[in-house]
């Protein structure tokens, strides 16, 4: 069981979110790891909505996003760039990223997330493919990433609002001495400035339904300042 929960990840505020009514399906672009998705993420948004209400935060741990899958696939082939260190996955949905940094070998691996849904994800998801994930559901991006050797984010660009708060965070990382790679199909508020490009991949059969029109996905690092 990931460490720091002790709530029962179908719930959130004692009120069912339905993470029982999702399938345990193995990720397209990384048939290792199985996770607990939506088969239709709208339909099944829609209907959570219609028992919880409009406030029910969007369920991006409900998919198994391009990026993320990308850089699942790259630390899966590469295990040397995470084996023995501290790994940090911010905006972790799924935690598809995460637990491929625990099956790669990662001296600990600490998932975060805002939304209690993802960090319950989270929980579930890492039981069932065997590995051990410290959970953070406060926000860090005002900080730098503490002791972490490695960071690593999967489509956190998805957004102009989202990728004026994480650039600043990455930097500041980077400042400190550690190493950011990210994952991303190359979304209208990337970077491209500040990132190199490490691996690049088909995204044939693997795009979720945001990213449908997506033909290629990469795995980028933040450089050097």
């Amino acid at each position: 069981m990931p460490r720091g929960l002790q709530s029962d990840p179908a719930t959130a505020g004692g009120r069912s979110v339905g993470l029982d009514e999702l399938r345990l399906a193995e990720v397209p672009m990384v048939p290792e790891i199985r996770l607990h998705l939506a088969e239709d993420a709208v339909v099944w948004w829609a209907r959570m909505q219609a028992g919880a209400g409009p406030e029910l935060p969007t369920p991006y741990w409900a998919s198994a996003w391009i990026g993320g899958q990308a850089l699942a696939r790259y630390i899966l082939d590469h295990p040397d760039q995470v084996s023995g260190r501290r790994v940090l996955d911010v905006a972790a949905g799924s935690g598809l990223v995460a637990i491929a940094a625990g099956l790669a070998g990662a001296a600990r691996v600490t998932a975060n997330d805002i939304d209690p849904n993802a960090i319950r994800a989270v929980a579930i998801n890492a039981l069932a493919n065997g590995v051990e994930i410290d959970v953070i559901g406060h926000d860090l991006l005002d900080g730098d990433g503490g002791d972490a050797e490695l960071v690593l984010a999967g489509d956190v660009f998805y957004d102009q609002a989202m990728t004026a708060r994480v650039v600043p965070f990455l930097r500041r990382v980077v400042a400190r001495g550690g190493r950011v790679l990210l994952g991303d199909p190359g979304r209208a508020d990337l970077p491209l400035d500040l990132l190199r490009v490490v691996a690049t991949y088909s995204a044939a059969a693997a795009a979720t339904f945001s990213d449908a029109e997506v033909s290629q996905v990469h795995v980028l690092e933040l450089a050097g300042l």
